[in-house]
């Protein structure tokens, strides 16, 4: 048995890939939140607000409002003040408040108590809690089967133009994962822009996620182009439907200078690291993701 724990920024392709989790069955044993897209109350509000709407029973707790040594840097020049774009429906006002605080310790604690579970943590935001799970807690690595983790570039970034944004958002937490020795594979910027959808791949769909999806299209549509990238979605296949993606042994190095380079990683081929970056689609990754989305799939957000 596998059991999966999600780490997340939750902007809307988080929220897609929560979808597409439980749309090919797999239940999610907790979530825990990390400023990235926006900030930690705006993520909190996002995590709540999906979980009214979609029907979502896992529990989530709050984690890092900041990186490990230096200050915030959100995606909210793209994807606005919520961190989610929208043609007009947004998500709810949760009625339920906050999550508590303490996400490193509740992952702990599900580690510790997974018995014979495979326990797997799909990491779809910066790493930051990741890191302080594993400083604060090391005696619980061997316990993390695998690190899936959408993040870093084999080529140019994103955010900056050397950088991929989950990873400049806290290069430090990254290195910190990296020297772990946790196995770890990455679904890299590179990768997901090689799978795409435009507007005539829309499903048919209910109306907050057909808005929801229509805003991060016009996130590539607004800058003429033709499709948008799939990202944290392609994370949650490597999880999901594991044969759905083929990776490649290597070693990252990431740059923690206070320059230009920030962020920036490199990729080494190697046969010996337990690091595996995506290098292969085995199927039309798009559509895979794109059906956790259609209106039968949903059965509509409760």
């Amino acid at each position: 048995m596998t059991a999966i724990w999600v780490d997340t920024d939750f902007g809307f392709d988080d929220l897609w890939a929560l979808l597409l989790l439980r749309h090919l069955g797999h239940e999610v044993a907790g979530v825990s939140l990390v400023a990235g897209n926006a900030p930690l109350a705006q993520v909190c509000a996002n995590a709540m607000g999906a979980k009214e709407a979609y029907g979502f029973d896992w529990p989530v707790w709050q984690g890092a409002d900041r990186p490990l040594k230096r200050l915030p840097e959100t995606a909210e020049r793209i994807l606005g003040p919520t961190g989610m774009r929208s043609r007009g429906a947004r998500l709810p006002v949760s009625r339920s408040g906050a999550p508590p605080k303490g996400a490193p310790d509740a992952m702990r604690d599900w580690l510790q108590t997974a018995n014979d579970a495979k326990c797997r943590i799909l990491a779809l935001g910066p790493l930051t809690n990741i890191a302080q799970l594993v400083t604060q807690s090391p005696e619980v690595k061997g316990r993390i089967e695998r690190l899936v983790w959408m993040g870093a570039s084999a080529g140019a970034g994103n955010h900056t133009p050397m950088a991929e944004f989950n990873a400049v958002a806290d290069a430090e937490a990254l290195d910190c994962v990296l020297a772990s020795g946790l196995a770890v594979d990455i679904v890299d910027l590179t990768f997901c822009r090689k799978v795409t959808f435009g507007p005539e791949d829309m499903p048919e769909t209910d109306e907050l996620t057909r808005d929801l999806l229509g805003g991060y299209l016009d996130i590539a549509l607004e800058r003429a182009r033709p499709g948008m990238a799939i990202y944290d979605p392609l994370a949650a296949l490597a999880v999901a439907d594991p044969d759905s993606i083929g990776f490649s042994s290597c070693k990252i190095e990431v740059s923690t200078e206070t320059d230009e380079s920030y962020g920036a990683t490199k990729v080494i081929e190697t046969s010996s690291s337990t690091t595996r970056i995506a290098t292969e689609a085995n199927a039309d990754l798009a559509q895979l993701c794109l059906s956790a989305l259609k209106r039968e799939a949903l059965n509509g957000p409760r």
